[in-house]
């Protein structure tokens, strides 16, 4: 093993075992050795193979992202900032994310995009729900991330043919083989040398999954002892379109089904019944959630562009619900998601009292790790991963530092990032990432962007190019 010290660090971000949460200590030693944190405050007086200059540095633990999707989602920036369906809910799901897709040719390029950008941020451990595709696991451990692979699958798949009904084409036999294909990924991923990757089950949807999709998915998760994760209560369409299958609300439903257990991931869990967009009184969702042990995924940035934002995230993690944070789309910034979540949690409360900073640092660390059933990460502690970031208080965007989290979170996010550590691995190296060439993977993505605007109108049922969907800020001379 090889020792390194972050020597005389201006901040760090601690984890205080008693208080069961972080502290600030200053002027301090932070050492590692190998993928094990040995030393946090203080002096270290041991053996050092490796120094690193720490008086300009805030030290912090990792974030631990829950919710993303690598594969797609980054070559949707210029596209969907300002795209909603009117007649159906405002989300763009179902009108026309299905149309703007990356193809085989580009999705290397997207993901090492997304991976690249998500480690400049500070995230340490990523949860990817991609669709299975050749290269992921290999691509993954190259990143130096610590990764979750999430295969997603379904029994269905939605579209609309007039803009305001959402159909859905099923093949319960292709979902099915799906899911066997996804846990042989999982399995592979857990198999892989880097000791950095798991797995996790992860039907896509819960109104394209059958039944017994949903309910053996999860009891498969429980029976590997795997975290599972379903997108649900995610949009309008989707809370009208269980209630009217099943006369329930969308979580009432997984609850029935037996899912709605500790050990379940909701993705993004917002629609429930006392939600403004839909009116469903005779229930209470909330408590539901409250007294069932299950998890929320929350990813503000990709639901604000569409005018929607939780009700609120204060009021979920005062709640008891455990609340974990994810970067769903563009821009794949976990220190800015934690600043819109601050942000909308406490315009929709009417009071900045409604979500403090600690409360989402704390989601965005210790809530992700124990959500996904982890105590040795997103903590500065000794024993824990050597999983950490730096980022330097110098930064003209970080002066003058009162409170470092702060100047972080609320204003300079990951320019102020300078180097990540995981595995006591050095993954971002004075603002890069050496694992990949980020200026060939952005002109593969750049032109596998033009692809799809080429494909669009072929796949548009209104035949609309994708200047006429989605039209460019001011026209073109």
């Amino acid at each position: 093993m090889s020792v390194t010290v972050i020597r005389n660090a201006a901040w760090i971000v601690a984890f205080d075992a008693e208080k069961g949460t972080h502290t600030y200590l200053k002027d301090g030693d932070v050492a590692f050795d190998g993928d094990k944190i040995v030393h946090v405050g203080g002096t270290y007086a041991g053996q050092a193979d490796t120094e690193i200059d720490g008086r300009n540095r805030l030290v912090s633990p990792g974030l631990v992202n829950i919710h993303s999707h690598p594969s797609s989602e980054a070559m949707n920036k210029g596209f969907l900032d300002e795209l909603g369906s009117p007649r159906l809910g405002m989300s763009s799901l179902y009108e026309y994310m299905p149309l703007f897709r990356c193809d085989d040719e580009g999705r290397e390029a997207c993901v090492q995009v997304t991976y690249s950008e998500l480690l400049k941020s500070g995230v340490t451990t990523l949860v990817d729900l991609s669709v299975n595709w050749d290269g992921w696991i290999e691509t993954f451990a190259a990143s130096g991330l610590r990764g979750v692979v999430s295969p997603m699958y379904r029994s269905a798949r939605w579209y609309t043919d007039n803009g305001h009904v959402v159909n859905y084409e099923w093949d319960e036999a292709a979902g099915k083989a799906a899911m066997d294909d996804a846990v042989k990924t999982v399995e592979a991923a857990a198999a892989h040398p880097s000791g950095r990757l798991s797995g996790m089950i992860s039907p896509s949807q819960i109104d394209t999954c059958t039944p017994d999709l949903i309910a053996g998915s999860f009891a498969l998760a429980q029976e590997k002892g795997l975290p599972f994760q379903i997108h649900a209560a995610q949009s309008v369409v989707e809370f009208n379109e269980i209630t009217r299958r099943h006369g329930i609300t969308p979580l009432e439903w997984l609850d029935s089904l037996g899912v709605l257990k500790p050990g379940a991931i909701i993705g993004h869990g917002i629609f429930l019944n006392d939600y403004g967009h839909v009116f469903w009184p005779e229930a209470d969702d909330f408590k539901l959630l409250q007294d069932s042990g299950a998890a929320v995924a929350h990813c503000p940035t990709v639901f604000q562009r569409r005018g929607i934002t939780m009700n609120t995230v204060g009021r979920y993690i005062r709640g008891g619900i455990p609340v974990g944070i994810g970067t769903d789309t563009y821009p794949h910034n976990m220190l800015e998601e934690l600043r819109n979540a601050l942000y909308n949690s406490r315009i929709v409360a009417k009071n900045p009292y409604d979500l403090r900073t600690s409360d989402i640092f704390d989601a965005a660390t210790l809530g992700g790790a124990k959500i996904l059933n982890r105590d040795d990460i997103g903590r500065l502690e000794v024993g824990a991963k050597a999983d950490l970031f730096l980022a330097d208080i110098k930064d003209p965007q970080m002066m003058p530092v009162r409170d470092p989290l702060r100047s972080l979170i609320y204003v300079a996010a990951e320019r102020a990032v300078r180097d990540v550590f995981v595995d006591g691995r050095h993954v971002v190296i004075d603002g890069d990432v050496p694992a990949f060439d980020l200026p060939a993977a952005l002109e593969k993505l750049e032109a596998a962007q033009r692809r799809a605007e080429t494909e669009f109108a072929k796949l548009d049922f209104a035949g609309r190019t994708h200047e006429q969907a989605s039209p460019f800020v001011y026209p073109q001379g």
